[in-house]
C-alpha cells in the first residue's frame, strides 16, 4: 500500500501544480481602450479599471480628470487625463463632428469639453494639472488652450512651468 501511496502523492502533487499554473495564466479581462456602438455620442460611465487611457495606457481608476471622445462612427476613445485628451486632439486632426467629454469636478458630470472652464494646477494622473469645470471660474482657460498649453509644455509635468506657477 505504501509503495502505491508514495507515487499517487507526487503525481496528484504534480497535477496540481500544473493545475494552478495553468489557471494563473487565464486571460483576464483586458481594460478597454476603445468602446464601439455608441451611435447617441454620449458619455460613458467610468468604473475603475474597466478603460485604459488610449494615450498613455495607464487604467483610468479615477473619473475626476478623465476625459472621453466619441467619432462619428460611435467609437468611444477614454483619457485618464484631460491632458492626454488635448495632445490626442492636437496628434489626430480630425472633423469638428466628433463630441469631446471631460469629467467636471464642480457638478460631478460629464460636459462638452470645449464649453468647460479649465483651471492649470490640479493633481492630476499624469500630472499635467488640468481641471474641468461647468461654471467659470477665476484664472480658467478654454479646451483650445489646455490644447496650445501641452503642445507648448506648458503643464504641470514640466518642472519649470510647475514651478513657475507655483511661485504665483
Amino acid at each position: 500500500m505504501k509503495k502505491v501511496l508514495k507515487p499517487l502523492t507526487i503525481v496528484l502533487l504534480l497535477i496540481l501544480a500544473i493545475s494552478t499554473v495553468v489557471l494563473m495564466q487565464a486571460e483576464k479581462p483586458h481594460p478597454k481602450v476603445v468602446l464601439t456602438g455608441n451611435t447617441e455620442k454620449r458619455a460613458v460611465n467610468i468604473f475603475p479599471h474597466a478603460y485604459q487611457c488610449s494615450r498613455c495606457k495607464m487604467d483610468i481608476v479615477d473619473t475626476n480628470f478623465s476625459a472621453q471622445l466619441v467619432e462619428d462612427d460611435g467609437k468611444t476613445i477614454f483619457f485618464d487625463d484631460i491632458g492626454c485628451l488635448a495632445l490626442w486632439v492636437a496628434e489626430h486632426p480630425m472633423p469638428k463632428k466628433r463630441q469631446l467629454w471631460v469629467f467636471a469636478l464642480d457638478t460631478k458630470e460629464w460636459i462638452d469639453a470645449n464649453s468647460a472652464h479649465y483651471t492649470i494646477s490640479e493633481k492630476t494622473p499624469m500630472h499635467y494639472g488640468f481641471g474641468a469645470y461647468e461654471e467659470n471660474r477665476a484664472g480658467t482657460i478654454d479646451f483650445d488652450t489646455v490644447i496650445e498649453h501641452m503642445k507648448e509644455g506648458k503643464h504641470m509635468a514640466n518642472p519649470k512651468y510647475a514651478k513657475k506657477i507655483r511661485e504665483k
